[in-house]
């Protein structure tokens, strides 16, 4: 390793954390993975421990320094996924639900449990809703919040401290208590608004029945907020020791894990694609998918959060869009398929994966079809077995499929996981058409990264489907970049945090769209749309 500057990147995500050691030219040199323990206790209710978390964390970043001059790892940046922390008084882990285990210390962003909250708060049509597209979300803190009050109330005064997981984290590394504004404004209804407002608004509080998280200056949920990359203090001289690393190594505050993505992909170069931030749509695909758009002002948007000021790239405006389950999805069209149980008892699911596209490219060419899309003609899907985060914001829809047989085989297996793609896929032209109705300029190119972005075809069909050229990032670990520019500001290397992303952006490969097959996906876009009217007849006839 030759460059003499190093930046550390930590992201947690909903399976593993994972840390890189990253160059000043945004080239990931070593990584390092560890699995995490999650608790489901009923349905829809899924934990996982701060405890175990952290300890994850220490586990991949002392990997990664290894052998490494402590005096060259000049910051530390951290991403997670919007999962809620409680602690204790004395700030210690504390139960979120009956189970009385303290290490279930962590609702995860995909918890549902707070529906009921959810729909409470919604009904109220609060004025700050409208930076969350009209609807809170029951993946956002404050319906979870306002369900440990209701349904652990004898708890309720236990709890000391909320964090959002990628302030936790920062907290442990450097004792500081601040929060990051990416986390408050995107997932706590903190009001950071188009004309200048900035901190909780006490009258939303008061009226859903959490104004006592008012108290002490609102202690418990934060006083201190900082924007993302902004220095938030430096390793403490324990943590340091633990590490490997210099007391005091700078620590940004932190960012939400798709939020990481997106930055680190911002200002990725691709031939013949135009640079400007709000041409651009970048998808971080992984569980979930999130759909992240910046716009140097601020876009209102129906089911679709935001905007959020200063959210992911400061001074623009950001609106998060996405979809609940999409690798999840895939995972589970696959494990629940007859074929599919026998395939994974010998492969695993990204060799299944690769095995399901040979199938596809044979279909097609013994059909004599220019391309394999073509093969799901009769077959179509409505992806949101998980509920439909946007632009919809409904968590109540479901999945539709139609055109199922009975064929077990593995052919029939490989249509399912085609036109799950498909689905997919019309799901991001779904958002996009929701952006610029509402007065986004039409994007240029998307930016993709992820851990399903690996499958080549899953890449092709969001081309396809959306006629636009996407920029797969060189560097696969767009997270952990986006991770290590936050680190990289934080240590005042680069003048700003512009030129972090100018810097450490890299490159991409452009993936363009096949227009062969552009009356076949408009077709099947409208049959996508219909099927949601259909949804919708459903609901109305059993009521």
């Amino acid at each position: 390793m030759s460059n003499e500057v190093y930046f550390v990147g930590v992201d947690v995500g909903s399976g593993s954390v994972r840390a890189a050691l990253v160059d000043d030219r945004g080239h990931v040199l070593r990584t390092s993975v560890k699995e995490l323990q999650t608790w489901k206790p009923k349905v829809n209710y899924y934990e996982q421990s701060s405890n175990d978390v952290w300890n994850c964390c220490i586990y991949v970043i002392k990997n990664v320094v290894t052998n490494i001059n402590p005096a060259l790892v000049k910051g530390i940046g951290f991403d997670a996924t919007c999962s809620l922390v409680a602690l204790d008084k004395n700030c210690n882990p504390i139960a979120v639900s009956n189970s009385n285990n303290n290490e279930q210390n962590i609702i995860m962003w995909m918890d549902h449990r707070a529906q009921t909250e959810a729909d409470f708060i919604n009904k109220t049509d609060h004025e700050i809703l409208k930076y969350v597209g009209g609807k809170v979300s029951l993946e956002m803190e404050i319906p979870k919040l306002l369900w440990l009050k209701k349904h652990l109330a004898n708890k309720w005064s236990d709890f000391g401290l909320f964090f959002d997981l990628p302030d936790f984290l920062t907290w442990k590394a450097t004792g500081s208590l601040s929060r990051s504004l990416c986390s408050l404004v995107c997932k706590w209804n903190y009001e950071c608004s188009v004309d200048g407002k900035r901190g909780w608004n006490t009258s939303y509080l008061q009226e859903i029945g959490l104004e006592d998280l008012a108290e002490n200056n609102f202690k418990k949920i934060g006083n201190e907020v900082l924007m993302p990359g902004e220095r938030c203090g430096g390793l403490t001289k324990e943590i340091a020791n633990v590490l490997g690393l210099i007391p005091n190594t700078p620590v940004a505050t932190s960012i939400i894990d798709a939020h990481a993505g997106g930055l680190g992909m911002i200002g990725t170069a691709g031939e013949g694609i135009s640079t400007d931030m709000s041409s651009r749509l970048g998808l971080i695909c992984g569980t979930s998918t999130c759909h992240m758009a910046v716009n140097n002002s601020p876009v209102l948007v129906q089911g679709v959060w935001g905007p959020y000021f200063s959210a992911m790239v400061p001074n623009m405006w950001l609106n998060e869009a996405g979809q609940s389950a999409s690798g999840m999805l895939l995972d589970h069209i696959i494990s629940n398929h007859p074929a599919g149980i026998e395939l994974l008892k010998q492969h695993n699911t990204g060799d299944v994966r690769i095995h399901l596209r040979d199938i596809l490219l044979k279909m097609a060419n013994s059909q004599g079809l220019p391309d394999l899309s073509l093969l799901t003609k009769d077959l179509h899907i409505w992806p949101d077995f998980h509920g439909n985060r946007s632009p919809i914001a409904d968590p109540a829809m479901r999945g539709m499929v139609v055109g199922l047989s009975l064929d077990k085989s593995e052919e029939s297996l490989a249509l399912l996981y085609l036109a799950t793609l498909q689905g997919l896929s019309y799901g991001t032209r779904h958002i996009i058409d929701a952006l610029v109705m509402a007065g986004y300029e039409p994007f240029k190119s998307l930016l993709i990264c992820g851990g399903i972005t690996k499958d080549p075809l899953f890449v092709q069909i969001q081309a396809d489907a959306v006629g636009l050229p996407i920029l797969r990032p060189h560097e696969k670990d767009s997270v952990l970049v986006g991770a290590a520019i936050l680190g990289a500001n934080a240590s005042q290397h680069f003048n700003n945090i512009q030129d972090a992303i100018h810097n450490m952006g890299g490159t991409a490969d452009v993936i363009r769209p096949n227009t062969n097959v552009k009356t076949f996906h408009d077709k099947k876009y409208r049959v996508f749309l219909r099927m949601f009217q259909d949804q919708l007849k459903y609901r109305a006839v059993m009521q």
